[in-house]
């Protein structure tokens, strides 16, 4: 199934998308979608079925955002904790991945014509070398594109992702490039892999657990959270709508939280730093991509 599709609304779902709009509407939305296991278990069918089918309903979410004028979507597909499943599972779920991956390199130019930016946020390192190069190809091709986002949570945990950041730091102070008193919860934000990002106004998670599963902890200060009892293949357009009319409900408190949110300010060598990290970041995802084409 394609990762970018013409519209499939009905004029009944297309009025209610159309009311919705009407309010405030979140900017970045951040998603759990759980679930497939159990869905498939409730349908009689294989696992690997019922991941292909929260896949697909994943790329139909994706497009509901777009329709509703959301410019980023983040949403966890793979987490470290998965490795723990039997390796059976795994491996169905690193295949699951390498033929989406595919597919959507080769739907590059819809992609491009809708301006959607893929990133992948997460631990590289610990996938498969064949699968982190499509990756890699995936951000590089897309990386300049602006209409639409979509952060994919793929082997990754916030503990992870903490961990990773305060090695960054160390190796900065180490290196003299900051000093041990700049370091502060703002540093710490713009060296996150979210870095490119705000952080989440609403937060969905399906099947009906509240847990965030260590998903996105440092970046979900204030979100509104909506949990919905259905498992990720049966969320429809209705269960998408009610949770963002849930935060133009909610968002008169959000406001007045912003309102005590101050910009973050950098001194020129905190600021340089940080630079120095990004593109350190993106010329190895550049390399790994160079490894492809030069293979």
């Amino acid at each position: 199934m394609s990762w970018v599709r013409e519209r499939t609304l009905n004029w009944f779902q297309l009025l209610a998308l159309k009311i919705i709009k009407t309010g405030q509407l979140p900017r970045h939305v951040a998603f759990i979608m759980d679930g497939n296991r159990r869905y498939a278990n409730k349908r009689n069918i294989v696992k690997k079925e019922g991941h292909s089918q929260g896949f697909e309903k994943m790329t139909e979410t994706l497009n509901w955002c777009m329709d509703l004028g959301i410019l980023e979507v983040t949403v966890y597909a793979f987490s470290i904790e998965n490795f723990k499943r039997s390796k059976e599972e795994v491996d169905e779920l690193m295949d699951l991945a390498r033929q989406k991956f595919k597919r959507l390199l080769e739907e590059k130019d819809k992609l491009m014509e809708f301006g959607v930016c893929i990133r992948v946020i997460g631990n590289l390192s610990l996938l498969p070398e064949d699968l982190c190069k499509l990756i890699a190809e995936a951000m590089v091709l897309t990386k300049d594109n602006n209409k639409a986002f979509l952060n994919l949570a793929f082997c990754y945990t916030s503990r992870d992702e903490i961990t990773h950041t305060i090695k960054d730091i160390v190796k900065g102070v180490k290196h003299t490039d900051i000093l041990p008193e700049d370091i502060n919860e703002h540093l710490i934000a713009d060296c996150l892999y979210t870095y490119k990002s705000p952080n989440p106004d609403l937060l969905i998670r399906t099947s009906g657990e509240t847990r965030l599963s260590d998903y996105l902890l440092w970046q979900v200060r204030r979100p509104e959270s909506k949990i919905t009892n259905n498992q990720t293949s049966e969320f429809s357009i209705w269960h998408f709508l009610g949770a963002v009319f849930y935060y133009q409900r909610c968002y008169p408190d959000l406001q007045k939280f912003r309102k005590n949110s101050k910009p973050i300010v950098h001194n020129s060598r905190v600021s340089m730093y940080i630079d120095k990290l990004h593109h350190e970041r993106d010329v190895m995802i550049k390399n790994i991509y160079l490894s492809t084409v030069q293979s």
